[in-house]
């Protein structure tokens, strides 16, 4: 703070308060009235005071009444008070630059305001509160507008026409704008080639043409409003949507297809269709709709090979236009390897000239016939052409075709493998033929009903949330029929579901017998279970679908009377499936869920007090012995394991600090060498701080 200078003070005896003079009022007047910008320092405001005191100093040596120390003291009192309000209250309305940079001229236009307002205090603080109230006010109603704004804008980019590029519409659209794509790719050569074919049907060219130039315009605006994503979401702003697709290279493509090319008929005549060749520009929306049908179908082998076959159809009919066309500049007839001549009315006809042309280029690009050699320079070229090309043909179809045939067999294959390894197992093992007959009947159910796919090696590659939602569409409605389940919390529901192993079992086939030691529970997904006597033939209870058994064997409920044994014997009647949950899997799952543990095992023990099958006296003793040693040795091989981890990382540490230890030796031997002075200490390193 700056000092009070009190050397010149004289000392008269200090006047009382009451009686301070007009003249000091004015001048605490002034002081009061005194305003300062946003921007000024506190320090500037203590000097002002300390100038006003040194003023009041001065004027009170003139006066009559100088050296009264009270009256000066309060002043100086007031004045510091004064500034403070001011200052504090100029912070709280400090205008944010960050802020300015968004809001533009109007959070200029309210700090103008508030600096206007501010500037005009002069005594009169009341007033320049309500003021600054109201404006405050008015600076929330602007802020509440732009929020309105805002939010009418985003409602305005959310209700504007976005096309997901995943979903159905855009796909059939795909479809439609493919339609007019191979109409153009496969007629416009055609119409150009074949004069009779464009003159007879004129006026259906004519609204063909234009029909597909209009959906050709459409396409335009269905791209410019194809959203894309961008960190995981689907971009629906209209402005940036139209400058993603301005800078493709299928905009471009686009554009130049719908170059009206066709106005040069006024010049040339309407029996131009080749002036419409920049519409086969637009093959990019052929090829992605063959792609996202790929991907839709539920037989994409088929598919593709219909695809290949397309394909190779259209390039034959492009080579055998171009034959014809190359014929017509020969000359109809002029030798053996052109199109006959025309005046020939078998020859002549429209249908004649296509098939002879189609049937030459199949010949040529198949290399499978003999065709009549070429005699001018101009038709050798083409032949050499047709002949690479064809061979490129040949060679796609053998590649292709054989990639699907043996991707479409690769099952079956795998399959069959199995079989001839056990097959050759069993034969060298010498199994009895009734039971290799029963091995080989299950392999012909499992590939008769489908059941040869393995579930964790198809879902392996794809995430863990997708995995679980596959199970909880397939397994948990039937996992939910499980008494001791019904009740469980989702989580552990999920991690069950995931653990769930399918089983098929064949007709006679023991499930369990009495008396083993039960490390499953199984759930009946289809097929009907006989519990039987322990002749085999006796059947007490059939279970049939979605029934359940073994849930308690895998709990280890203290004071079972069976303890985890089996109590019955089950037995499959005809092919059976089923569906597996270990116990160590169980186990494992509970270790996340000590509560649901809990409940699990208290829903089963009020199971077996309802059937008796529980001795209390046991129930109600202490831990198993068994089940500490268990946990004792847990322990250990926890603690096994983190010694082991501890000493790699020791070693590691070890070996990091011998590194950096012969790094410093190596740099000190080099500052050695190199003659520098020593290193500073890390005093003479910190730099020198100014004393107070």
């Amino acid at each position: 703070m700056a000092k009070i200078n009190t050397q010149y003070c004289h000392p008269h005896p200090p006047r009382p308060w009451g009686r301070t003079t007009d003249r000091d009022l004015d001048r605490l007047e002034n002081g009061l009235s005194r305003t300062h910008s946003p921007c000024e320092e506190t320090a500037s405001g203590l000097q002002q005071g300390a100038a006003m005191e040194t003023r009041g100093q001065t004027e009170s040596r003139r006066g009559s009444f100088t050296g009264r120390e009270p009256a000066r003291w309060w002043r100086l009192v007031v004045t510091l008070h004064a500034w403070a309000s001011r200052h504090l209250h100029h912070q709280d309305q400090r205008p944010d630059s960050f802020l300015e940079r968004f809001h533009g001229a109007e959070l200029k236009e309210v700090s103008s305001q508030e600096s206007t307002a501010q500037s005009n205090v002069g005594g009169q603080e009341p007033a320049d509160r309500e003021r600054s109230d109201k404006e405050r006010k008015e600076e929330s109603e602007r802020e509440e507008e732009r929020k309105e704004n805002c939010l009418k804008q985003e409602e305005q980019k959310k209700d504007a026409l976005v096309v997901d590029p995943s979903s159905n519409v855009y796909y059939r659209w795909l479809t439609v704008i493919a339609l007019p794509v191979f109409y153009n790719w496969c007629l416009l050569v055609c119409r150009a080639c074949f004069d009779e074919l464009q003159s007879e049907h004129l006026v259906l060219w004519l609204v063909l043409d234009y029909s597909a130039d209009l959906l050709y315009g459409v396409d335009v605006l269905v791209r410019a409003r194809t959203g894309f994503l961008e960190q995981g979401l689907l971009v629906r702003d209209t402005e940036r949507l139209w400058r993603h697709y301005t800078k493709t290279l299928h905009f471009k493509l686009d554009v130049l297809s719908l170059v009206p090319t066709d106005l040069a008929y006024f010049k040339l005549g309407i029996n131009c269709p080749e002036l419409r060749f920049n519409r086969l520009l637009k093959f990019a929306r052929l090829f992605e709709f063959f792609d996202r049908t790929e991907t839709r179908t539920s037989y994409p082998n088929v598919f593709r090979i219909g695809n290949l076959v397309l394909y190779i159809l259209v390039i034959i009919h492009w080579n055998a236009c171009i034959y014809f066309a190359i014929s017509k500049f020969i000359g109809f007839g002029t030798d053996s390897w052109v199109y006959p001549n025309i005046s020939n009315p078998e020859y002549g006809r429209l249908s004649r000239k296509y098939i002879y042309s189609l049937y030459w280029s199949t010949l040529t690009l198949t290399t499978i016939g003999e065709t009549p050699p070429p005699v001018k320079d101009e038709e050798y070229l083409f032949v050499v052409i047709d002949f690479l090309v064809g061979v490129l043909i040949f060679a796609t179809i053998v590649g292709n075709v054989g990639s699907m045939i043996s991707n479409m067999n690769a099952s079956r294959a795998e399959f069959q493998a199995k079989i001839d390894a056990i097959k050759q197992y069993m034969q060298f093992r010498k199994v009895t033929k009734d039971l290799e007959t029963r091995v080989i009947r299950w392999f012909d159910y499992l590939w008769t009903n489908r059941k040869t796919v393995d579930e964790k090696e198809v879902l392996k590659s794809l995430p863990d949330k997708l995995k679980a939602e596959i199970a909880i569409n397939v397994h948990l409605d039937t996992l939910k029929k499980v008494r001791i389940f019904q009740d469980c919390e989702a989580g552990l529901l999920v991690e069950l579901v995931l653990k769930l192993r399918p089983a098929v079992f064949s007709p006679g086939d023991y499930i369990c017998k009495k008396g083993d030691i039960g490390r499953e529970m199984y759930i009946i997904k289809e097929g009907r279970l006989a519990v039987v006597a322990d002749d085999g033939v006796t059947q007490f209870v059939v279970l049939t679908d979605g029934s359940y058994f073994g849930e308690i064997s895998i709990l280890n409920i203290k004071g079972s009377k069976s303890g985890n044994r089996r109590t019955a014997n089950i037995r499959s009647i005809g092919y059976s499936d089923l569906f597996c949950l270990s116990k160590d899997d169980l186990m494992e799952a509970l270790t996340e869920y000590p509560d649901a543990k809990k409940a699990l095992e208290e829903k089963g023990r009020q199971i077996l007090m309802k059937d008796n099958l529980i001795d209390e006296d046991l129930a109600k003793a202490g831990a198993d012995p068994k089940d500490m040693e268990e946990k004792v040795e847990h322990l250990e091989s926890s603690l096994d394991t983190l010694q082991t981890r501890f000493a790699r990382l020791l070693a590691e540490y070890s070996a990091a600090q011998m590194k950096v230890k012969q790094r410093l030796s190596h740099l000190e031997s080099q500052v050695r060498l190199c003659g520098s002075s020593p290193l500073p200490d890390r005093g003479a390193l910190e730099p020198e701080t100014e004393q107070p």
